[in-house]
């Protein structure tokens, strides 16, 4: 059984809590404040538990030439990439008027911190758990200072090995119990025969004592849906108002409809999964009324006649007699009346039956 922990206030994952799911807001916000808001309002609308965003300290996170690079990329809103990030990032005070804005509107608000710098100022502003992006999920001094935070984790797996994975999942729980796993294949958009699945699976089996889930760049809402039926307890999905606007990530992200018909579909495969138990519901009594079969007489049976299987055969039949699947008990049974070929087997017909019919 995965271990079951308070990812965010009152708010637990794992075991057979309800999947959490993530809006990944990221930096589909245009470097706008206000459309950033209407995204946050978008994933409460949509029933989603998470509004996520990207916080970077860029001199921390990218080296001088790196943000000098040129960047003439039809996705540029700069010269150079540095130019580009500062627009995309907010400050600060721009985080917390967010994260205020996320609390009035009743949902839960975090970020990736892309480099230490800005983990330590989530880290200051509270944030109820740090989303460990790919970039950094093979970044070990990083996932180290993360975890001794004490925080709990969401740590993405796009790039990485299983053999990485084995030692994140180690350098962390070293440090901080509370933790998941996401499977993720870093590519925008992702295409299915790579979003590979069934490595959930492998997760569950390598790490069974932390919630595994999925984080998705696939167009559409049936691959995460399946996620959630192979076990996923954690769920992110990138989300844009639309899918047309200026960014890389755009078009791997959910629309404010789909993103709300994947939170009813979610919901909707966990009612399905049911409790494991296998046995015969309530519901399904008016079918077993109607066309549930048993035991009738294939012939005449004269009182006192011991049974024989060639005697019985099953039918669905009025009054119901014994069920089908206690033919082989009846036979060696003694016939306590006259039984009419084609007659129903009941109780008071056999001798010495020790089960009744179902009704």
């Amino acid at each position: 059984m995965a271990s079951v922990f308070e990812l965010c206030p009152g708010r637990k994952i794992g075991g057979e809590h309800p999947c959490f799911i993530i809006a990944e807001i990221g930096q589909n916000h245009q470097g706008d404040i206000e459309t950033a808001k209407k995204m946050i309002q978008v994933a409460k609308d949509a029933g989603a538990d998470c509004a996520k965003f990207q916080k970077s300290e860029l001199e921390h996170k990218f080296n001088k030439r790196a943000l000098e690079r040129p960047y003439n990329s039809k996705n540029s809103w700069g010269k150079t990439y540095g130019e580009h990030k500062r627009h995309l990032e907010f400050s600060h005070e721009q985080y917390r008027e967010l994260q205020r804005f996320a609390a009035d509107v009743g949902i839960f608000f975090t970020a990736s911190g892309m480099d230490e710098m800005a983990v330590e100022f989530l880290h200051e502003i509270n944030v109820p758990f740090f989303k460990v992006g790919s970039g950094d999920t093979n970044n070990f001094p990083y996932l180290e200072k993360t975890a001794k935070k004490g925080r709990p984790m969401v740590v993405s797996s796009g790039m990485q090995s299983m053999e990485t994975m084995r030692r994140v999942y180690r350098t962390v729980k070293e440090h901080n119990p509370n933790f998941a796993i996401l499977q993720c294949t870093s590519a925008y958009p992702l295409e299915p025969e790579d979003v590979n699945l069934r490595v959930i699976t492998e997760y569950q089996k390598e790490f069974p004592d932390i919630p595994i889930g999925y984080s998705g760049h696939e167009s559409g809402i049936s691959i995460s849906v399946a996620a959630v039926a192979l076990g996923a307890k954690v769920l992110e999905r990138h989300i844009t108002l639309d899918k047309t606007w200026k960014g890389s990530d755009h078009e791997a992200s959910l629309e404010p409809s789909e993103l709300a018909e994947l939170v009813r579909s979610v919901r909707l495969v966990e009612k399905a999964l049911g409790s494991g138990i296998k046995q015969m519901l309530a519901s399904e009594k008016a079918c077993h009324d109607k066309l549930g079969k048993s035991v009738v007489a294939k012939v005449r049976i004269p009182k006192g006649s011991v049974l024989t299987l060639d005697m019985l055969a099953v039918k669905v039949a009025e009054p119901m007699g014994f069920p089908a699947e206690d033919i082989f008990q009846l036979v060696g049974k003694k016939a306590k009346e006259d039984i009419e070929e084609d007659e129903s087997i009941t109780s008071e017909l056999v001798d010495n039956h020790g089960k009744k019919a179902k009704c």
